[in-house]
């Protein structure tokens, strides 16, 4: 086939010169059209969803301002968004939602760290050997099936209405979706994997840092994530009841006096500090698991 040579000065770099053979520029024709093609599903799908994950909830909450503004939605039952935020200024401003969301995100923050540490450890040890798997499988399958309100008053009755209760109800939230999740990782990496690093004479240290560990990092991220879901219901739970600061007190305490604006607030911010953690775990897997091919959804 002789040389085809791209002539000077050809503004498209696909154009296809006239002593191309047939084949060729059969080829070529379709590689344009195939990136327009490319182009245009691009387009389509930014259009689509031009906030991605955050297209319906703004959506949601255009339709709720609507139905609100028509008086479809009465205030008593559901204000409008901008109302909400409203109410949310105004009490950040009285110097009441600042301290509350304080110490909600305290508790919150020392529960799940006390959870998710307590988890890693029993979850990595139940993984790796038999004898953990025996010791910590049977109570975590117990724990699985105890709701957490069930909890709540024995807590009190043990350890007081201070401030230490409520920690260990969060963490009980964020322990057992962690444990379950990374037994479950460590016990599912592929045996082949396990198989070829002995026969490399790969030693107990080496075997657990450069397969079960990057094997079982998936499932440690999906621990994660329900961890901290479970973790915002546990601090919900803790601070329903025998609370006198955080968010779930400014919500009892609104409840007490039908400001109904006070109690969307402070859903609504239990809402956003769920939105925020699973965003934080979104951003640790593109991270963590670059080196991981996966499926990409159409």
């Amino acid at each position: 086939m002789s040389e085809i040579t791209v002539p000077l000065g050809t503004a498209d770099p696909l154009a296809v010169p006239k002593t191309a053979a047939p084949g060729h520029a059969r080829e070529v024709f379709v590689a344009r059209d195939a990136r327009r093609v490319s182009a245009v599903t691009k387009w389509r799908k930014r259009l689509s969803w031009p906030l991605g994950i955050y297209t319906t909830p703004v959506a949601i909450l255009i339709l709720w301002e609507i139905l609100a503004d028509v008086h479809v939605l009465g205030p008593t039952v559901a204000p409008a968004p901008s109302v909400i935020v409203r109410a949310a200024v105004d009490l950040w401003n009285q110097g009441v939602l600042g301290p509350d969301l304080g110490v909600s995100l305290r508790r919150a923050a020392l529960g799940f760290a006390l959870g998710v540490s307590v988890g890693v450890v029993t979850g990595t040890f139940g993984g790796l050997a038999r004898a953990g798997e025996n010791l910590f499988n049977g109570i975590v399958a117990v724990f699985n099936t105890i709701p957490i309100l069930a909890l709540l008053p024995l807590f009190i009755v043990w350890f007081g209405i201070g401030e230490l209760p409520k920690i260990l109800i969060v963490a009980f939230g964020a322990f057992v979706p962690m444990y379950l999740n990374l037994f479950a990782a460590i016990r599912g990496v592929d045996q082949r994997l396990v198989e070829m690093a002995r026969v490399n004479n790969a030693g107990p240290v080496r075997l657990i840092t450069r397969v079960l560990m990057p094997g079982a990092l998936p499932g440690f991220l999906t621990g994660l994530r329900f961890s901290l879901a479970y973790s915002i219901l546990g601090l919900v739970a803790a601070e329903s009841i025998n609370a006198d600061q955080g968010i779930g007190f400014m919500i009892s305490q609104a409840e007490d006096y039908l400001q109904t604006n006070t109690v969307f607030v402070g859903l609504v911010i239990y809402s956003i500090l769920g939105l925020i953690a699973d965003q934080i775990v979104r951003l640790l897997s593109l991270i963590l698991l670059r080196w991981r091919p996966s499926y990409e959804a159409k």
